[in-house]
């Protein structure tokens, strides 16, 4: 543990990351690259949280965008978060990691009822923490989910794994002079609209002076370079 920075940290995975190649649900592949990714920090007694959004399988914006009501479509997109969340659990649990789900929804015969303190004993005890139906209330995205657990369970850094390598001031897939920030304040995030999270998240993050470490969690090694501290993807911080 003496080489790393951070020893708890919450993780925020997208739910379509875990749709591979496919084109809807989960590819049973990515999870476990996720569980083997993982499992060295866990290995070295990091304790681990995750939080993972589930737009693989429904997003209630664009079902709000169709015609249905927003928050019939949010609670539809808080349970597919819990769909997503299980399947990470049997991932995890299969390859040798204790982990627990906790879900904002209360639905016992699947997952624990997320309490605050009972989820940093969780973690205490050296189990990854899946948090499931995001805040547990429509309007609110996965983001803002993370970054408000992140804060209620005193982690040191929020982690957002993306298909990038960073935060840069444009598409890098579609603009070949994009910059990357290897550091950049929450103002600037705020400011420049880069879309790191939700300004929401963003906010509260600041507020509460979380750092966000944004990364390319495909890159081998990736978490624990991040969790080392180095110069890898981009830190969010407040200005000094």
């Amino acid at each position: 543990m003496a080489d790393y920075k951070y020893h708890r940290v919450l993780l925020k995975l997208s739910g379509e990351a875990l749709m591979g190649q496919r084109e809807f649900g989960i590819d049973p592949q990515v999870p476990q690259r996720i569980a083997e990714a993982i499992k060295p920090v866990y290995d070295d007694g990091v304790q681990i949280a995750v939080v993972v959004g589930g737009g693989n399988i429904y997003r209630g914006v664009e079902g709000a965008a169709e015609g249905m009501d927003r928050a019939q479509g949010d609670n539809m997109g808080m349970l597919a978060t819990v769909i997503n969340s299980l399947a990470l659990q049997d991932c995890f649990e299969k390859n040798g990691m204790e982990c627990r789900v906790m879900s904002a929804i209360e639905m016992r015969a699947i997952s624990e009822t997320y309490i605050r303190r009972r989820a940093i004993r969780h973690l205490e005890k050296g189990r990854i923490t899946i948090f499931a139906s995001g805040t547990g209330n429509p309007y609110f995205t996965t983001d803002t989910a993370a970054a408000l657990r992140a804060c209620e369970i005193g982690a040191e850094v929020l982690m957002k794994a993306t298909k990038v390598d960073g935060i840069y001031d444009k598409d890098p897939k579609k603009f070949e002079d994009a910059k990357k920030f290897d550091v950049i304040s929450y103002r600037d995030v705020l400011k420049l609209r880069l879309g790191v999270m939700d300004a929401t998240a963003t906010a509260l993050c600041q507020e509460n002076r979380m750092p966000i470490k944004v990364f390319n969690m495909e890159q081998e090694g990736a978490i624990a370079d991040a969790l080392r501290g180095l110069n890898i993807g981009t830190t969010v911080v407040e200005e000094d």
